[in-house]
């Protein structure tokens, strides 16, 4: 390996006090060749991101190195001191963290903020600072670099503070760029302009990439090779090609089996029982024996050994141990069938209508001056009509700030509505006052985005989830809500137990079941869904899915989905709306959607979908600048200054409806053409 940039081996790192510690690292060997991406993956609290702390020696105060070597080149930056170690940290080695908002200073202007690394690491005198931080700002793609250097954070876009962050990490020109999940939080378009950067500047600088992720499909598309964690071990490690045509570990093989799709649909997905185990004992076995549906008597008697089973392919398993091997083959065969119990369940038809919103608006009024003058609007809902139908789901996709959330709040009357209708058996809801609209609320129910910041954190479970029991006289007495709710619980597949905890003392998948329940308490006919699995793992994610389709199977709910992950939609949804601008362009039958979608805007979205499998790849279809802003949107068609197809008369007259069949609708002069 003449080329190895990074060389780790035996790293070992604990956190917390010394009479018992987290130890969240625990012997890991990788190494990071120049030029390549290496992708770390696992679910959360597997030690993914204590591993890029412990390279950048940016660990809290109670954490420690413990043992193990880092070696950057022919340097071991565990023997440097910190003020040795400040040199390489942002110069030879740099890290774009997580989320942008939290990591950039918001009393600074972007360009201050890159100009005192350009200073610490570029050694460039003070006249030419200014023009090497717009210099790195044109480098990552951002118009205007002049401008937007004097902006502040909260004036740009996610993907722009995103790209802000690694103008920031590449002012020292380093060798090595550890990303830790650098696109969780963006649309899939943003993230496609992230990754697309990322590998040009690869190519351009033979740049190596430490990417940590969760997202197998951003895995499938930038990285070369891959290290899969759990509970602060690589259980395995494997080209990108390799892994995905034979997951050689139990955890692996079940992460692949969590993904939802399309041809999922008929079953339910595979879910890994249980979760990641606490770091602070001493194992004693393999680590994933207590979640291992492979699992046999040697796994929890023997610390499995590291086997390397060909083509750059390891694993930390007995099954692949010389005396197993005829196991291996029966074990694989099964494990690939096995998909979480697949069924011919066919959801119900549903075709009565339960709720009906016809061009609905949502407009917000912009005031200036001392008097608080309106002197505009900000359009975030421009004209909208769904249709919810019982047993049924209806997928609400698009760009973050093309009013999705809010249009799902409309419909709720959690904001006031500025026009339209909105209809729930018949009943117009527009209009209705506080008391009467209280009778209607039990039937329409919301699961929010962010499941810790919906609860209120001094509550009990078992008060939070009962509240709108007591709120709308439905379960006055104590002992009945509380028989409810331990019903509910039960029902979501938690303790009844649980009740008497706290938020705090979940997991982010817990807490979003509790959410759930929460939301049933009432006995609602409809549910919005606000991105309730945006933020979870992959297997997480599959325990919610497989949760909301049982409970719409069972109960005959009717949801509009909220979401960005085209994955989800695919797999949850019947029929999916494509917003853009507060506007819904597009909408139709998932399946038909998603396999021949017909608007620009929606090519686009799709195209951006990082996928595994490399025969279903579409061209990534790039999208100039940035969406433009509801409080003055474009003349004619809202997505006319981005479409690669434009014409002339899309500039003149918003698209009326074209509607393909009896279940499509296109908002495009071009839609019949293409």
């Amino acid at each position: 390996m003449t080329d190895t940039l990074l060389q780790v081996e035996g790293l070992t790192t604990e956190l917390g006090a010394a009479a018992q510690p987290l130890r969240v690292v625990d012997g890991l060997d990788l190494h990071l060749q120049a030029g390549e991406t290496l992708a770390l993956l696992g679910e959360s609290g597997c030690g993914k991101s204590m591993t890029a702390l412990s390279l950048m020696r940016l660990l809290p105060p109670s954490g420690r190195i413990l043992a193990g070597s880092v070696r950057l080149g022919g340097t071991d930056l565990l023997r440097l001191t910190e003020t040795e170690m400040r040199a390489v940290r942002g110069g030879r080695l740099a890290m774009i963290f997580q989320e942008p908002q939290t990591s950039l200073n918001p009393v600074l202007t972007v360009g201050a903020q890159i100009a005192e690394a350009v200073r610490v690491h570029a050694g460039c005198s003070r006249a030419q600072v200014p023009e090497r931080v717009v210099e790195l700002l044109r480098a990552v793609g951002i118009p205007d670099p002049a401008q937007r250097a004097g902006e502040y954070p909260h004036q740009l876009s996610g993907g722009m503070k995103q790209r802000v962050m690694i103008a920031m990490a590449l002012a020292g020109d380093p060798q090595i760029l550890i990303a830790d999940e650098p696109t969780t939080a963006l649309d899939v378009t943003i993230q496609a302009q992230v990754l697309r950067l990322l590998k040009d500047l690869q190519r351009d600088t033979g740049l190596a990439v430490l990417l940590i992720t969760h997202d197998l499909g951003v895995v499938a598309e930038t990285a070369d090779r891959l290290a899969v964690m759990y509970a602060g071990q690589i259980v395995e490690t494997a080209t990108v090609a390799g892994f995905f045509a034979r997951p050689a570990h139990p955890y692996s093989r079940r992460l692949m089996e969590s993904l939802p799709s399309a041809d999922r649909r008929s079953g339910r997905l595979a879910v890994i029982p249980g979760r990641v185990p606490p770091l602070d004992r001493v194992f004693q076995g393999c680590r994933f024996a207590d979640r291992c549906q492979s699992v046999m008597p040697v796994c929890r008697e023997e610390t499995p050994g590291w086997f390397e089973i060909g083509a750059g392919q390891g694993v930390r398993c007995h099954l692949w141990a010389d005396s197993l091997q005829s196991v291996v083959g029966s074990w694989q065969s099964a494990a690939s069938g096995a998909s979480e119990g697949e069924s011919d369940r066919h959801p119900a038809a549903g075709n009565g209508i339960l709720l009906r919103a016809t061009d609905l608006k949502v407009h917000f009024p912009i005031h200036r001056g001392i008097l608080r003058r309106v002197v505009g609007q900000v359009r975030a809902v421009d004209g909208v009509s769904l249709d919810l139908r019982a047993g049924r789901t209806l997928a609400l996709v698009g760009e973050s700030g093309c009013g999705k959330t809010t249009a799902g709040k409309g419909i709720l009357q959690l904001v006031q509505p500025t026009g339209g209708s909105i209809r729930y058996r018949d009943r117009e809801l527009i209009g209705l006052g506080h008391r009467r609209m209280r009778t209607i609320r039990k039937d329409l129910q919301i699961i929010f985005q962010d499941p810790y910041a919906a609860m209120n954190p001094r509550m009990l479970v078992g008060d939070i989830v009962g509240e709108g029991l007591q709120a709308l006289g439905i379960e006055p007495r104590r002992a009945g809500r509380m028989r409810r709710v331990a019903e509910l619980l039960e029902l979501v597949g938690l303790d009844p137990a649980s009740a008497n905890r706290y938020p705090h003392e979940f997991s982010g998948g817990q807490r979003q079941r509790i959410c759930i329940a929460r939301a049933l308490a009432v006995e609602p006919r409809i549910i919005i869904c606000d991105e309730p699995t945006s933020a979870l793992d992959v297997s997480v994610q599959a325990q919610i899915l497989n949760l909301l389709k049982d409970l719409q199977e069972r109960l005959g709910l009717a949801y509009l989905f909220i979401s960005h992950n085209i994955s989800v939609v695919a797999y949850l949804a019947h029929e999916v709306a494509v917003m853009y601008l507060g506007r819904v362009v597009e909408q139709g039958p998932v399946d038909v959607v998603l396999d021949d979608p017909r608007h620009p805007y929606t090519r686009a979205l799709l195209s951006a979908v990082p996928v595994i499998d490399a025969d279903r790849r579409r061209e990534i279809i790039r999208l100039e600048g940035d969406m433009p802003s509801p409080s003055h949107p474009p003349p004619g068609c809202h997505f006319h200054p981005r479409c690669p197809v434009a014409i002339d008369a899309c500039a003149r007259s918003y698209p009326g409806e074209t509607r393909l069949n009896d279940a499509r609708v296109v908002h495009c002069l071009r839609a019949n053409q293409e």
